[in-house]
């Protein structure tokens, strides 16, 4: 079956590709992936990004992924800015260096686990959070950015602080979006089960958990952007 879809993905992009001299001129949308090892993929388990390309691409969009970092797919490397292992506040350091150079009309944001609950995480997740949404703007003041409410873990004691953050994740639209440079939230823990969506660690999502969450940022992403021109 992955072998079909990847197949079918490949026929869309050269379809595109063909159709582009013939239809009107349509934004290449940048898109910018930001997170921890739930973002970046692995061998042992699965991710959104390539389910998430093949949504937008079958729909009609021009997207391509952007960051400092590669990782393999079946449409081969993609880009993305995921540092498997790391947390909230790493990432907002990181982003000040990255960004510049990586620059993107949309930024994906799912960053949440990586700390424990003994530390007391949420207020400096949330902080994290809101500064990467600064560095983004300062570097495109027009910067489209969905943040998510992180997927639920089964590792527990340990991510017994998810619930807690996802109330907080989810007020950071309403405090922070604005004409110019929208805040869209989306909640990816609304349908995940880490029972059934995730690999045996309860943490990574395997291919179903994958695709949920391919799914919402699609819906995120297709209520925010400019539908595809049709080329008729």
């Amino acid at each position: 079956m992955n072998v079909i879809k990847s197949m079918l993905l490949v026929w869309v992009l050269a379809f595109t590709a063909c159709a582009e001299a013939s239809a009107p001129e349509q934004k290449m949308y940048r898109i910018l992936p930001v997170g921890d090892s739930i973002t970046e993929g692995g061998k042992s388990f699965s991710n959104f990004r390539y389910p998430l390309l093949e949504k937008l691409t079958v729909a009609g969009y021009r997207v391509t992924f952007t960051g400092s970092r590669t990782s393999a797919s079946p449409a081969g490397p993609l880009r993305h800015e995921g540092h498997g292992g790391k947390n909230a506040e790493f990432l907002a350091g990181v982003l000040e260096t990255y960004f510049r150079t990586n620059t993107a009309d949309i930024v994906l944001i799912h960053s949440g686990h990586n700390h424990t609950n003994t530390e007391a995480p949420v207020r400096g997740i949330i902080q994290a959070t809101e500064a990467m949404i600064r560095t983004a703007r300062s570097a495109n003041p027009h910067v489209i950015i969905v943040v998510a409410q992180v997927i639920p873990s089964g590792k527990l004691p340990k991510y017994e602080y998810i619930p807690e953050l996802n109330v907080e994740l989810a007020k950071l639209p309403l405090k922070w979006s604005t004409k110019d440079s929208p805040v869209i939230g989306v909640n990816m823990a609304d349908g995940f089960d880490w029972r059934t969506d995730t690999i045996g660690d309860h943490v990574h999502p395997n291919s179903l958990g994958a695709e949920k969450m391919a799914a919402k940022w699609f819906e995120a992403l297709t209520n925010a952007l400019a539908a595809p021109k049709s080329g008729k």
